[in-house]
């Protein structure tokens, strides 16, 4: 399957990563401080921005810097002091965890930067004397060069903060203790240069962030496990030929619906339309038509007949054979629900189809996503994943389809074989009905302006879909949203 190599980074062990630190910087304290101080305010960054989802910061902040050693340390108070210059009311408590008088050279240096540049704005502080209430919280005791378990006065700092309110828990590189006993627990978790694997799965890391510093050259290095980048939707961000036409944009069609899931269907067209294709035809219950038709009029709407039901069955299958011979990708399953009729009909049209396919929700069966030769990309949550695995982890059932799959979840992966690449973008706001449908409409949409791209075509939906799900929650929070709001999202990701 061709495409162009995918923007992304290897995510590597702490060794890797210790390597790879001391190739870049050969001891050059001098490199070794300039990498901090970008990794330091990337955090500060990050931090403010993601703080919107919880509402907006106060002017008189309060912040709570936990300290260990070394590097780790550096990084978050690097990370407080650009907190503080970016607001000039904010104040900030400093909880040494072994003391000041045992930081290391860059953290000393750190530390000494800070309390000049806030000075009467920044203290130091007891575990015992914390204040009762913080508006943000940052863990910088250990990073990837921890080994559990934690040292009592590590785990006597971070208990400490039980008796605190914080609204937002982050870390730098890896929360301090990882899932071990007395670790530190971050809402996010920021991976400085490169993302480290004990990310991966970490409970006590909440949302996993990657802070690229330029550390790799070049995007392809090796690496089966892959971060990706938001660079992988600068193909979409550029301007188009100027003697562009609606059917060099790629023509997707959309097979779907059922009287007892009417919304999904729709839900989907409404993201294709958003992707980019030039054409959008959606092939439906005959009775929804008039409905769908007056939502989204951009489309083309096919009626199909219905069993008793209202579900589609065998009798549209001629009508949507010939309809996706103009087409350049088919979306399959939004809707379509699990009466046999419609299960038939959705196996009789994978078998026959001779462009790439999107299979979503219940055309994912274990006997449907093996039929036919043409390309695949399928979309499960977990419970569609452990269906149609049969027992097979990702990577293998990828290999065995073969199908590019994209698993959905707090860290969707998408993945190609050997090779699984897994999207930091996107949060809670995405946990509610309709945003695997809204998922499936924009991968099927980018399939169909690159339909020998499959790989590509479903990084770039994820990518697309995570970061339109973090502008949205920085805007209007994660709770009073409805999916449909992610659609006007998509231009400001892309633009961002």
């Amino acid at each position: 399957m061709p495409g162009s190599p995918i923007p992304s980074h290897p995510i590597v062990s702490a060794d890797e990563a210790r390597a790879l630190e001391g190739t870049l910087f050969g001891g050059d304290e001098t490199k070794e401080w300039k990498a901090m101080q970008s990794a330091g305010k990337g955090v500060a960054a990050a931090i403010l921005r993601d703080f919107a989802e919880t509402g907006p910061l106060p002017a008189k902040a309060r912040i709570l810097v936990l300290a260990g050693k070394g590097n780790n340390a550096a990084d978050a108070l690097i990370a407080a002091e650009e907190i503080l210059s970016r607001v000039p009311e904010a104040t900030a408590d400093v909880l040494f965890a072994f003391g000041p008088r045992r930081l290391r050279a860059p953290a000393a240096r750190a530390w000494t930067n800070l309390s000049h540049a806030a000075r009467g704005r920044v203290r130091v502080v007891e575990s015992t004397a914390i204040s009762a209430s913080y508006d943000i919280a940052i863990d910088g005791i250990f990073g990837f060069q921890f080994r559990p378990p934690l040292p009592h006065e590590a785990t006597a700092v971070i208990a400490a903060l039980a008796k605190c309110s914080i609204r937002f828990r982050a870390a730098v590189d890896l929360p301090s203790g990882l899932d071990g006993p007395g670790a530190f627990r971050a809402d996010f978790t920021y991976a400085t240069g490169s993302a480290k694997s004990p990310i991966l799965g970490c409970v006590n890391a909440g949302r996993p962030r990657y802070l690229d510093l330029g550390f790799f050259e070049d995007e392809e290095k090796s690496g089966t496990d892959r971060v990706l980048l938001a660079s992988v939707l600068r193909q979409l961000s550029g301007l188009r030929p100027a003697g562009s036409d609606k059917r060099a944009q790629g023509h997707l069609a959309i097979v779907g619906g059922s009287g007892n899931f009417p919304g999904a269907v729709l839900m989907a067209t409404l993201s294709a339309l958003r992707s980019g294709v030039g054409l959008v035809t959606s092939y439906v219950p005959e009775r929804l038509l008039p409905g769908y038709a007056a939502r989204a009029p951009e489309a083309m709407w096919v009626g199909l007949p219905e069993t008793s039901s209202g579900a589609l069955g065998t009798r549209g299958l001629s009508k949507i054979l010939e309809g996706t011979e103009r087409s350049s990708a088919l979306v399959i399953g939004p809707g379509i629900g699990r009466e046999p009729a419609s299960l038939a009909l959705v196996k009789a049209v994978v078998r026959a189809s001779k462009v790439p396919l999107v299979l979503d929700a219940d055309a994912l069966q274990p006997d449907i996503v093996r039929l036919g030769k043409a390309h695949r990309v399928l979309t499960p949550h977990a419970g569609e994943f452990k269906r149609i695995a049969k027992g097979l982890e990702l990577k293998a059932l990828s290999r065995e389809l073969p199908a590019i799959i994209v698993a959905k979840g707090p860290v969707t992966k998408v993945c190609a074989g050997g090779a699984v690449y897994h999207s930091f973008f996107g949060g809670p706001v995405l946990s509610r009905g309709g945003s695997g449908d809204i998922l499936a409409g924009l991968a099927g949409g980018q399939l169909a302006q690159t339909p020998d791209d499959p790989l590509g075509a479903a990084c770039r939906a994820v990518v697309l879909h995570g970061m339109a799900a973090d502008l949205l929650a920085q805007a209007r929070g994660q709770t009073a949203v409805d999916i449909l709001q992610l659609l006007d999202y998509f231009s400001a990701a892309l633009r961002s």
